[in-house]
């Protein structure tokens, strides 16, 4: 259940970022802007979080996998807007400024997100103890 709520708070997030840069800035049609925050929900979820976050790095250095996770969020976000942008809208609108716009600030997001996936969603690595010290 905890991985259903991280996935629509990740949904809404994405989705509202898009909305006001793709579609209110730069007039991309909002069913296209809602299927792009759909598959980057899903993208970055599975690559960033649960494979990159979750396995990144020491337990105890949850700046070092938030700033791991972050960048490859940042990459994901940027290729996905730009190659799904360029496939629905096609020449209508210059894709490559709103995804790097885009990218930026979904990517200040996700730094949040994964301390709330940290606490919430993977327990384990927010757990400090070891059993070598028991």
């Amino acid at each position: 259940m905890n991985h259903v709520k991280a996935l629509i708070m990740k949904f809404v997030m994405i989705a509202a970022v898009l909305l006001i840069i793709l579609t209110l800035m730069f007039d991309v049609p909002f069913a296209d802007t809602l299927w792009i925050s759909l598959v980057l929900t899903l993208v970055a979820y599975v690559m960033g979080d649960l494979m990159i976050f979750r396995k990144a790095g020491d337990a105890r250095n949850q700046n070092k996998r938030n700033m791991i996770a972050t960048f490859s969020d940042i990459i994901v976000a940027f290729l996905v807007i730009w190659l799904m942008g360029d496939a629905l809208v096609g020449g209508n609108v210059d894709i490559v400024t709103p995804a790097i716009i885009s990218s930026i600030v979904i990517g200040a997001g996700e730094w949040f997100f994964h301390k709330y996936l940290d606490r919430n969603v993977f327990p384990e690595k927010h757990d400090h103890t070891t059993t070598a010290a028991r």
